[in-house]
């Protein structure tokens, strides 16, 4: 992991910017390993939108960064970025819930 790159992002107003960089990290392992065990998969889902939401700060900062460097294609995707992420966490909210398939049907007679 390149940390020194992650700790650029972190808004400097958080305390502790590398210790959130490394939390940041663990929590986004656990939440990957999280979706293949179908008994956490939910759980992992709520955590990995939680912490899309946390890091979204740091993708702002990452984008005001670039505004003030001048235009060019990295900002323009930056900029598309932080609507993206609401489309992330709406993948991950479908792609990890429970399969109703099997609550949803009735037996068959």
């Amino acid at each position: 992991m390149n940390a020194s790159f992650y700790l650029t992002i972190v808004p400097s107003i958080l305390p502790y910017p590398l210790a959130l960089v490394y939390l940041s990290g663990a929590f986004e392992i656990l939440g990957g390993i999280g979706v293949l065990v179908p008994a956490c998969r939910r759980a992992a889902g709520y955590g990995l939108i939680a912490l899309l939401i946390a890091v979204f700060p740091a993708n702002i900062k990452m984008f005001a960064d670039h505004v003030h460097e001048g235009f060019s294609i990295i900002t323009v995707a930056l900029f598309l970025r932080l609507p993206l992420q609401v489309v992330f966490i709406v993948i991950t909210d479908r792609l990890t819930r429970r399969d109703r398939s099997s609550s949803n049907s009735s037996p068959k007679s």
